[in-house]
């Protein structure tokens, strides 16, 4: 039987989703795996389990929700400057790697404790599933008046192809990161900058779909 817990000052019992998430990384890097219940994480923390329900429905919710907080935080900072109103689709994407990238380095121990988990990494970059939502919302929004073909159709057909593209992408650049052993992960900026304006060069002469197929084929042999 459950014993109650045991009451708390009013201000710690203020219990916010960036609370519970700080927390959850805490324990895993400490612990060197995520907790192993909803219950036990809020008995070490002293925490009510409805409080957490009003926030995450799971430990793997808690989990997922990492990722997007890391989103948020680069769209966030990007948005601060006066100046990114002013840059084109390629530049704010490239901005915005660089700044995901930053907050990933800083918080690399947990990215690879849960990235690299297991044999399988395409079962742990499932954990990216959240991410992928908001990182495919986030380039519907800045490529917007990218694309200049007059059909709606083809249009609509050319953005689904350069969100899943851009997203294919992100995969490859995370599994460089992941892999970069370069003093301030250098190669990983310079990465990103190459593989950016290749991307790009090849948009711009080649159609969509074969740049996708590409993408796949190199997912699928740099993550397996």
């Amino acid at each position: 039987m459950a014993t109650k817990l045991k009451e708390l000052p009013a201000a710690a019992q203020e219990i916010t989703s960036e609370k519970i998430t700080e927390l959850f990384m805490h324990y895993c890097l400490e612990n060197n795996k995520k907790p192993e219940s909803v219950y036990l994480f809020c008995k070490q923390n002293g925490m009510a389990e409805k409080d957490f329900y009003k926030h995450f429905s799971s430990i793997d919710a808690i989990e997922k929700s990492v990722f997007v907080s890391f989103h948020k935080l680069a769209v966030q900072l990007m948005d601060q400057s006066e100046d990114i109103a002013l840059l084109g689709f390629r530049d704010k994407l490239l901005t915005y790697y660089y700044t995901y990238f930053e907050i990933l380095t800083a918080n690399r121990s947990y990215v690879i404790l849960t990235l690299k988990e297991g044999k399988n990494r395409l079962n742990s970059l499932l954990k990216l599933k959240d991410f992928r939502t908001h990182f495919k919302a986030f380039i519907s929004q800045v490529s917007e008046g990218y694309l200049k073909a007059k059909s709606e159709r083809i249009r609509k057909a050319q953005q689904d192809a350069l969100e899943e593209g851009a997203w294919i992408q992100f995969l490859v650049t995370l599994k460089f990161w992941l892999d970069d052993e370069s003093i301030g992960f250098e190669k990983t900026d310079l990465f990103i900058e190459k593989s950016i304006r290749a991307t790009f060069d090849l948009i711009d002469t080649t159609p969509l779909e074969s740049v996708i197929d590409f993408g796949k084929f190199l997912i699928k042999e740099t993550l397996r």
